[in-house]
């Protein structure tokens, strides 16, 4: 990212928490791209598997599931910690994977931040391969280089957080993630930056490109569902419109589908019970059961 996108960023002024990772993860990818030049990723890219169709997995309810569940592998947050203590040594996020997709989930997505969240890009690869899901990479990505990784590592989607880029540097991106067969998960945490990026979902093209509201205040760290039904009539098309964070109910889903919204991201309250599938069930059994 050049001096003037930093500038940009300093200006529109991130809550402290955003600014600590964005600062360490320019860090860290600025050592990762000297070490990997971007040739060797594309080399990987070119005999990496195809990438799973993201959107049209989320993007297709039916009547047994009207609520598609992107179901998170999440170890730790800067908010909340380590999530259970059993996370500590022997975290198998695999085996959490095989849990969510007997659970009904619809694709998954997982955290590959080390440093703030407990993650790793091998994760994705782990995941893979034993659960046919596509599978979002979560993390905090600002630079192009990072979607050639992501894909070499085999990524079939990719959050891009409207908080972490300037217009320019989010529409290269997108760019490339459809050049690569990425789904794009768009994610915006506030009005002024719903209606920052609005015009741009769906470019380069329509099948590639999803739309996120997190419920988490990122300055004061709470989740509230009622974020989601706030700004949901600023959206064009809430068929591609995903809800995050603060859903823990099956009235939650209910709530949502009531304004079209029928995607939903939810982590952290099933990686706090004991089997995160059991608790992925029970979120998607009706409202009335």
């Amino acid at each position: 990212m050049g001096a003037m996108d930093h500038e940009r960023m300093e200006e529109e002024d991130p809550p402290a928490v955003l600014r600590e990772i964005i600062e360490h993860k320019r860090a860290e990818v600025y050592e990762a791209k000297a070490r990997t030049p971007v040739r060797e990723l594309e080399a990987m890219c070119a005999q990496a598997e195809p990438p799973r169709n993201f959107f049209r997995a989320v993007t297709r309810p039916t009547r047994e599931r009207p609520t598609a569940v992107i179901a998170e592998v999440k170890r730790r947050s800067p908010s909340a910690g380590l999530i259970r203590a059993e996370y500590e040594n022997g975290f198998e996020p695999e085996r959490i994977a095989e849990r969510y997709h007997a659970g009904g989930a619809a694709a998954i997505s997982c955290l590959t931040d080390r440093k703030f969240f407990g993650g790793d890009l091998s994760y994705i690869e782990r995941i893979r391969e034993r659960v046919p899901l596509p599978v979002l990479r979560k993390d905090f990505l600002i630079d192009p280089w990072q979607l050639w990784e992501s894909r070499a590592h085999g990524a079939d989607a990719v959050l891009l957080i409207a908080e972490c880029l300037d217009e320019a540097t989010l529409l290269d991106m997108m760019i490339l993630a459809q050049q690569l067969g990425l789904t794009v998960l768009i994610e915006v945490h506030d009005m002024e930056n719903l209606l920052r990026v609005r015009p741009h979902i769906g470019f380069p093209h329509p099948t590639y490109c999803l739309l996120g509201i997190n419920n988490r205040d990122l300055r004061t760290m709470k989740t509230d569902v009622a974020h989601t039904l706030r700004l949901v009539d600023l959206v064009d098309d809430p068929s591609i419109l995903v809800s995050e964070s603060g859903i823990t109910s099956p009235a939650d889903l209910a709530r949502l589908r009531e304004v079209g919204v029928r995607i939903v991201l939810v982590g952290e309250s099933l990686m706090r019970q004991p089997d995160p599938g059991d608790a992925l069930s029970a979120l998607l059994r009706p409202a009335s059961a």
